[in-house]
């Protein structure tokens, strides 16, 4: 990390993540959990929440460890959030834990191999960017935000292990090549020329040729079935693939070690639904769900991104995708111009052994991938009724309206509330992930009543609106400042010894209930994107995407069948018309130009 550098210059100067007070974290836990909770489960949870922060309780013991801990890490929560959300989770990451963008057709490279070059070459120009130290800092409110994910972003995969996951990175000086996937088939492909010399988009056109050329039209079973599975299983098939022959371990240090995975598909998804649902994951045989990033481009030319979650959040991959598309859209990749072909390295097949257990085992994954995919269901609206620009003249904030359309989709199809988490992004401290915005409140529970209620006047659902809004805006800047409840609560449970009991507040239903998400939500702002999602985190939930475009919004709704994802969407459509009605009815006059 060279402070000289842009990608590196604040990094010295991030603050440390808090440690919020225990009584304002226990103040606004109660506040968060009273619209999910009868008269008698608050009495029953304050009374928990009391005994825990009473002087000499329990609550002060463990706040003086984690205000030590503090001292002692760079981030008192980043090793625990490693462990705990990602390399401990045993669920399969796909479906799960992976995420999606669907990037804007190019309608100058409309065939799949010249996407897929200009796509490659675009990355490979970010990646010496970050290897260079010369992308720009992501900011928030004026602040540079912690650049240390950036160093998985490339090079960089997840490796199963028992009982948790590790993160492999290689030498990005060493490993110059990436690995594309056509037909089952994995082959490790140059980005350099014999004489060291980069590829350009004509010679990347020439060796994905010849990959699809090689791997022809007949498909073979494919080892990227088999990171689709439980992690246990997949720990388990991973060491037996190793050590039936080093061809194998070789192959897989070249997945891993590669700069990304290219998925070349045979598909050709038309529809937002189509492409969402292939992006998301596919068929589980032209991938490899471990590593960081790959990109995803169908026979039809159309694109995407997949990442893995464990190291890197959604901002840098999706700044990653935004810069490439962006310097593809607008003219300012270059390209460069054809070498010699035989100065060009042939690309490699990836070679696996594999015996009958191994075999059987590939058929059981694919098995298990199949039920898992087959039990979901994703819809995708993309209302243009209005964006951005107009819900600023309502004179709200176009994240927390779009909050409030969740909810009163929710209530309006489920007939209750529920509780709703929103990432927040708390990359302004050091080694910082995210935090939850609890986006459920008393004032959204009132205000989405009063939409059912049409004795009410317009006026008064306008101001209610407003009150929600604002409450959800006030939690989310608590939030951003690391001053949120559910990390905190967290770190504070976790620093319990192994022989010391769980304090009431942990065990006490409402716990759990807070944070069931039955809504989980998050919001990346990028024109470059047609679609953007991930699965839901409880099975009677949904995972909710979204973007807040100038004139549109979108949202990218995922659950279990049972859920009725698409009539969730048709609910949210229908409540960004009312939301506009009623807050235009109660918008503040335009402020007088002088």
């Amino acid at each position: 990390m060279d402070p000289a550098k842009p990608l590196w210059a604040g990094q010295s100067k991030l603050p440390r993540l808090p440690v919020p007070p225990l009584q304002d974290t226990a103040a606004k836990y109660l506040k968060s959990v009273r619209p999910l909770l009868s008269d008698k489960e608050f009495a029953e949870t304050t009374k928990a929440v009391q005994d825990f922060i009473k002087p000499g309780g329990v609550g002060h013991t463990l706040q003086q460890r984690l205000e030590q801990r503090s001292k002692e890490h760079v981030s008192w929560l980043a090793d625990w959030w490693f462990s705990y959300a990602y390399m401990g989770y045993r669920d399969p990451i796909v479906i799960n834990v992976s995420y999606f963008y669907v990037i804007r057709d190019d309608k100058l490279r409309t065939t799949q191999v010249a996407r897929a070059a200009s796509l490659v070459k675009g990355a490979l120009a970010y990646r010496n960017l970050i290897n260079s130290g010369d992308v720009q800092p992501e900011m928030q409110r004026g602040n540079a935000m912690d650049s240390r994910q950036y160093a998985f972003v490339f090079n960089a995969s997840r490796v199963p292990r028992l009982p948790e996951d590790v993160c492999k990175v290689a030498d990005p000086a060493q490993h110059q090549f990436i690995v594309a996937v056509r037909n089952n088939q994995y082959f490790k492909v140059p980005v350099l020329t014999n004489d060291g010399k980069e590829l350009s988009t004509p010679d990347l056109e020439v060796q994905l040729q010849r990959v699809i050329d090689l791997a022809g039209s007949k498909k073979t079973a494919s080892i990227g079935v088999l990171s689709a599975d439980h992690r246990d299983v997949w720990a388990k098939n991973y060491e037996k693939l190793r050590a039936i022959s080093p061809v194998n371990g070789a192959s897989l240090d070249a997945i891993e070690e590669s700069i990304f995975v290219l998925c070349l598909d045979n598909e050709s998804p038309v529809t937002r639904e189509e492409c969402a649902r292939s992006a998301w994951h596919g068929d589980a045989t032209s991938r490899y769900y471990d590593k960081h990033s790959q990109i995803i481009v169908w026979e039809n030319g159309k694109a995407a991104f997949m990442g893995e979650h464990s190291m890197i959040d959604a901002t840098p991959t999706a700044k990653l995708v935004d810069w490439v598309a962006d310097q593809i859209y607008h003219n300012k990749l270059s390209h460069g111009t054809a070498s010699p072909v035989a100065s060009l390295q042939n690309p490699v097949k990836l070679e696996f052994v594999l015996n009958g257990e191994l075999e059987s085992a590939v058929a059981q994954s694919q098995k298990a991938f199949n039920e898992l995919v087959g039990k979901h269901e994703v819809a995708v609206l993309a209302s243009y009724a209005y964006g951005k620009n107009l819900v600023k003249k309502m004179g709200v904030s176009p994240d927390a309206l779009a909050q409030m359309a969740m909810q009163l989709a929710f209530f309006r199809m489920h007939g209750v509330g529920c509780a709703t988490y929103e990432t927040a992004n708390t990359r302004k401290f050091d080694e910082g992930r995210t935090e939850t915005c609890r986006t459920f409140s008393d004032q959204s529970k009132k205000w989405t009543a009063s939409m059912a209620d049409p004795t009410i006047p317009v006026k008064v659902k306008g101001q209610l609106c407003r009150a929600a809004i604002d409450a959800h805006v006030a939690y989310m800047n608590d939030a951003l400042e690391g001053h949120g409840v559910d990390r905190h609560l967290l770190g504070l449970r976790l620093i319990l010894k192994p022989d010391e009991p769980k304090p009431t507040i942990f065990t006490d239903p409402t716990y759990t209930k807070s944070s069931h998400w039955r809504l989980s939500t998050s919001q990346i702002p990028n024109d470059h994107f047609e679609g953007y999602g991930w699965g839901e985190v409880v099975p009677d939930g949904y995972g909710i995407a979204y973007m807040i475009k100038n004139d549109s919004l979108h949202f990218n709704v995922a659950s279990l069948k049972p859920m009725q994802p698409h009539r969730l969407k048709a609910f949210i459509e229908e409540a960004l018309f009312d939301i506009r009605d009623i807050l235009l009815a109660t918008a503040p006059p335009p402020k007088a130009k002088i």
